[in-house]
């Protein structure tokens, strides 16, 4: 496609346009089903299960027989299937304010109100563990959700990076692993076994080592992966780490991408601009914003949220391991460390812009962002755009006024690539 500086061609092939789909998309919805078809089982198969934040330790739950579920991921499912604004409702006919996170209020409309929810819920735990590792919020949340459910809760404190993780902090945060191991044990998991924990951290190493390699296919133009791939694709890697089934399906995904490295092909056809998306996806309207993007020729091969899933566990001492792992993701540096980490991956993802996500939900990850975008323009000279929405809200989606905003956008992008 030539540069040109035509609204239709602003628009790329917009009548045109198709998404090249993944195959192995489909084997992740069989994955999936599988997943929820055996938390659905789980208590009549008497396993244990453990309602979890996103950043909470699931490898020592897998290697005590636990079955993690996240209310999390549950909320955004529901919101990709367009099923939360009853939910979101019934949390706020109960009380609950209309500022308050979506996916809490999801997960409160869904105990609230099951027959509303899609799957009928989550089936109930047995437990509850909250990591405030993602953000503050979890920790009212998890409270809540024991008392609705009248479930034990045990909270799992990590302190701001705020820089190299001090030997001080990682003691803090290890001391309360002993508790968890207690906890877990009390409430229905098996007897903890370092050696079994070993190897459930290895198989999650290994997923991680793929995941990790297929974020790094996107420095590759064009990306074979959009942001919206990385976004569906990202499921396993929460809820099934731990398990040889996530390693095999990485593998099956990073041989396809692979390929479509080897042969040229892009996620979006016809790629002109390279952008970064900043805080987590907008969940009603994942699809539908990808494609206002796409059809201008703009993709997504690197976002701040897919590629904070990682974590080095290495230590001799394994529980100490996983405290430094959980205490150091992405979600928990500040403001500033999250700031340069944008810079960095602006240049090494050649990128020619970046949005932000002025997310109303998840007040943690948004926090600083306009300061962010005025540092990150005085530094890379990069045009950055603020979309203000919600990742689970639907009431908050407004497709015309983003729309709007892209076009507006591009032009930049299209006047400072002519200059240049």
């Amino acid at each position: 496609m030539t540069r040109g500086d035509g609204k239709a061609q602003d628009r790329g092939s917009a009548q045109g346009f198709r998404p090249v789909p993944l195959r192995s998309a489909k084997l992740m919805k069989t994955l999936m089903s599988a997943h929820w078809a055996l938390s659905s089982n789980a208590h009549r198969l008497r396993i244990p299960i453990a309602w979890v934040t996103s950043g909470a330790p699931i490898e020592l739950l897998r290697a005590m027989g636990v079955m993690p579920l996240y209310p999390e991921n549950y909320a955004a499912l529901v919101a990709a299937r367009r099923g939360a604004e009853p939910l979101l409702e019934a949390a706020e006919a109960a009380g609950w304010s209309q500022d308050l996170c979506s996916y809490a209020k999801i997960d409160i409309g869904s105990v609230l109100r099951p027959d509303l929810a899609p799957l009928g819920g989550l089936p109930k735990p047995d437990m509850l563990i909250a990591c405030n590792n993602i953000c503050q919020t979890v920790t009212k949340w998890w409270e809540a959700l024991g008392e609705l459910l009248d479930v034990p809760v045990f909270l799992l404190d990590t302190p701001f990076r705020a820089g190299l993780m001090g030997e001080a902090r990682i003691d803090y945060v290890r001391s309360q692993f002993t508790d968890l191991v207690t906890f877990v044990e009390e409430h229905g998991g098996h007897r903890f076994s370092e050696r079994a924990l070993r190897r459930t951290i290895g198989l999650s190493r290994k997923a991680l080592d793929l995941w990790d390699a297929l974020m790094d296919h996107g420095r590759v133009r064009p990306a074979p992966l959009n942001g919206a791939d990385r976004f569906i694709l990202m499921a396993p890697i929460v809820n099934l780490r731990g398990t040889q089934a996530a390693v095999q399906f990485y593998r099956a995904v990073w041989a396809e991408s692979r390929l479509r490295m080897l042969r040229g092909t892009g996620a979006v056809p016809s790629e002109r601009f390279r952008l970064l998306w900043d805080d987590i996806a907008v969940w009603p309207a994942l699809f539908k914003l990808s494609k206002i993007f796409a059809e201008r020729g703009c993709s997504f091969p690197v976002d701040t949220y897919t590629t904070a899933w990682s974590g080095d566990f290495t230590d001799t001492d394994i529980l100490r391991g996983l405290s430094r792992g959980y205490s150091d993701i992405f979600l928990n540096w500040t403001t500033e460390e999250k700031m340069e980490r944008m810079i960095e991956m602006a240049r090494d993802f050649h990128l020619d812009g970046l949005v932000i996500h002025s997310n109303r939900s998840c007040k943690p990850y948004s926090l600083g962002q306009l300061e962010a975008r005025r540092r990150i323009v005085e530094r890379t000279g990069l045009p950055v755009l603020v979309l203000e929405a919600d990742m689970a809200d639907p009431r908050l989606v407004n497709l015309d006024a983003w729309d709007r905003q892209v076009a507006a956008f591009v032009e930049v992008l299209e006047s400072r690539r002519r200059s240049s």
